[in-house]
């Protein structure tokens, strides 16, 4: 008898989860992205997910001004993609900040460890995403 062992998840896993704009949405959002790493098994730096989709929320609470976020979780094609839903169409803009200061280099983090990012405009506001490539 023979037995097989997925080594890599199934082609297509997704998650959505509607946040409050309450910046404890922030760790709620880190929340649901580690367990979906955890559940789907997926092979990819769990404190780096953690930390982008820190940034992509804080930012959308900023831009939801009282309207709605939502995070989705997807695993297809050996990445994981984490988006960002809010309601304002404003495009994301990475800051140059200078290096004493406080916030503002959200962007220039989710550029430097991401394999990709982006954002999209939706007839709701815009989505703002990253995915992170599967590790051999």
């Amino acid at each position: 008898m023979y037995t097989v062992t997925l080594t890599r998840p199934p082609d297509l896993l997704a998650r959505r989860v509607r946040l409050t704009t309450d910046p404890a949405s922030a760790g709620e959002a880190r929340g649901h992205v580690r367990a979906a790493i955890c559940a789907w098994r997926i092979p990819v730096d769990v404190d780096t997910a953690l930390l982008l989709t820190s940034e992509l929320v804080t930012n959308a609470i900023r831009a939801a001004a009282g309207g709605r976020v939502t995070l989705a979780i997807r695993c297809a094609r050996g990445r994981l993609r984490v988006e960002v839903h809010d309601p304002s169409p404003d495009p994301p803009v990475p800051a140059a900040a200078p290096a004493d200061a406080e916030a503002g280099r959200g962007l220039v983090l989710v550029d430097a460890l991401s394999a990709d990012w982006g954002f999209y405009r939706t007839p709701a506001g815009k989505v703002v995403y990253f995915t992170l490539a599967f590790q051999p």
